[in-house]
């Protein structure tokens, strides 16, 4: 089974500012919706336009904090036959200013089910969204690397994200309805042993939704894959 190599994704450059508790509570929801219960629904597809599988994610675990909001977030992968499903979870927190997404998110589909059960070692810097973005914003890198102890060797991996900005708005129509986003570019490089690979991508993010479309490229600026925005439930 094969998923798009993407991540829930993008970053943001931290407000100077600091806000009251019941303000940072509501500026915590401009572009993640953190309600709880809340479910998205996105189909993947590959460069051909093919559905290959099913991504959902849900907000289970939401509370009010003295400076904004936590949550948990439980994702989950299916192929297009609607077999092999694979579950996950991270936490999302909120000051006001920014939202932060626990940098293990980064890993992909594929290495946390091969390497999962094995002993590891996982640091890396959260993901960073704004809550009040513009065009022409800078973004701050993102990266995660996981060290795997295999007995005789270690092998490390890293997953990189840097080059961030926010390109413009956009309005988009996807099967859950229409949306106007920000487009929000990146440089996601994977690097395994001896494998170095890059996989620009392009976020399309909307205010009180959060992702509603994901595309990857190769070097060449081809289309890999893309994520669309199908349903949203409560």
């Amino acid at each position: 089974m094969k998923y798009p190599r993407k991540n829930l994704k993008t970053l943001v450059i931290l407000l100077a500012f600091c806000l009251p508790g019941g303000l940072a509570a509501q500026m915590c929801d401009t572009f993640f919706p953190m309600k709880e219960g809340l479910r998205l629904e996105y189909t993947l597809y590959n460069k051909k336009g093919k559905v290959e599988g099913s991504q959902w994610q849900e907000f289970k675990n939401v509370r009010k904090t003295a400076n904004g909001t936590e949550a948990e977030i439980n994702m989950g992968f299916m192929d297009d036959k609607g077999k092999n499903p694979y579950e996950m979870s991270y936490t999302m927190t909120c000051d006001g200013n920014v939202i932060r997404i626990d940098y293990k998110s980064l890993l992909s589909t594929q290495m946390m089910e091969q390497y999962g059960e094995m002993e590891a070692e996982i640091t890396g810097t959260d993901i960073e969204w704004p809550t009040q973005m513009q065009s022409g914003m800078e973004l701050p890198d993102a990266g995660v690397s996981m060290k795997i102890n295999m007995g005789a060797m270690n092998m490390k991996m890293e997953v990189e994200m840097t080059n961030r900005k926010v390109e413009k708005k956009e309005t988009i129509t996807v099967p859950a309805g229409t949306f106007d986003c920000y487009v929000i570019y990146s440089d996601n490089r994977s690097k395994m042993m001896m494998v170095d690979k890059n996989f620009p991508s392009r976020s399309w993010i909307s205010e009180g939704v959060g992702t509603v479309k994901t595309e990857s490229y190769n070097g060449k600026g081809n289309l890999l894959s893309s994520m669309v925005l199908s349903s949203i439930s409560e």
